[in-house]
């Protein structure tokens, strides 16, 4: 049977012969970017935060949720536009 692993942030003894650079004080879990790391300390450790930490976070978040609402704007462009050029394609071939 195989061992299912998830895709999600990995402890930092997993992370084989490489030394992570970015790994949480708390729980040690080692993360791929400096973001990751700052968004996953204020969600998950929130308590051990002091202001800088906070601000940081406050930060990256807010960069995240523009990230997101681009690309959620961008999808509905391309859906919308797909939509319509069915439509026409219908409209054109079965007449």
């Amino acid at each position: 049977m195989t061992e299912h692993r998830s895709a999600g942030p990995v402890a930092a003894s997993d992370v084989g012969g490489a030394d992570p650079a970015h790994v949480c004080d708390v729980c040690e879990r080692a993360f791929h970017t400096e973001d990751l790391l700052v968004l996953h300390r204020g969600v998950r450790h929130p308590e051990a935060l002091d202001a800088a930490e906070r601000d940081a976070y406050r930060e990256v978040y807010a960069e995240e949720e523009r990230a997101i609402r681009s690309f959620r704007i961008r999808a509905l462009g391309i859906l919308v536009l797909l939509y319509f050029g069915f439509l026409f394609l219908y409209v054109f071939y079965a007449s």
